[in-house]
């Protein structure tokens, strides 16, 4: 009876666990687009602020891989998986140099509400690339699509539609270092529209990098 809980337990963590790393996921990224508006409005360049970004992952992943231990055998480096490789690196760099000139446009907020779009499409390119079944009989199918279909027409109107500030003009004119963490929640330009394009774009680059990284690994 004991083992039979520990092995319930184990299950559900291991069930739970996706999530809770998802979630930490995303709350990270948001923080690191939050952190790049303010690096921004204090002078940095978006491309400097990607190279130190990537400079400290390296440094903390690279370590890492050196001493995890592999649970299969690694293939041998090949052509294939060396392009592949590059083909990542560009797709991702290039999808982050695009979210972040949008962010710069924009703000952090529009950026966290058009990556809704990367499950859809996610899920368009899986049923694209026959990763994915589509049927028109499955309730999971349905839901799928219900759910695209929402967050796709949510971000048009993100993008298409900026209402009234929330927060006053009053608090642009404040120098004082209480009000300097509000201003970069706001956007600082009227291409509303343009980061909206861009950062779709980003997204749409990203979702093919969730696909493209289940191809090399597979």
């Amino acid at each position: 009876e004991l083992t039979e809980n520990m092995t319930r337990r184990w299950s559900f963590y291991m069930d739970f666990l996706p999530v809770v790393v998802i979630i930490g996921n995303e709350c990270i990224d948001m923080g690191l687009l939050t952190l790049f508006k303010a690096a921004t409005l204090q002078g940095m360049n978006n491309h400097v602020f990607i190279a130190y970004a990537y400079a400290v992952g390296t440094s903390v992943l690279l370590p890492v891989t050196l001493f995890t231990r592999r649970s299969r055998v690694v293939p041998p480096i090949s052509f294939s998986i060396i392009w592949k490789s590059v083909l990542l690196g560009a797709l991702g760099c290039t999808s982050q140099i695009l979210g972040y000139i949008g962010i710069s446009y924009s703000s952090p907020t529009l950026a966290s509400a058009i990556g809704n779009l990367i499950p859809a499409f996610t899920f368009m390119l899986a049923v694209t690339f026959r990763m994915e079944k589509l049927s028109a009989k499955s309730r999971s199918s349905n839901a799928k699509v219900m759910g695209s279909i929402i967050s796709i027409a949510g971000a048009f109107v993100l993008t298409f539609y900026k209402g009234p500030p929330i927060l006053q003009s009053s608090y642009t004119h404040i120098s004082s270092p209480i009000h300097q963490p509000v201003e970069f929640l706001k956007s600082v330009d009227s291409s509303w529209a343009i980061a909206g394009v861009l950062l779709t774009v980003d997204y749409f680059m990203g979702s093919i990098w969730y696909i493209l990284q289940v191809k090399l690994v597979l």
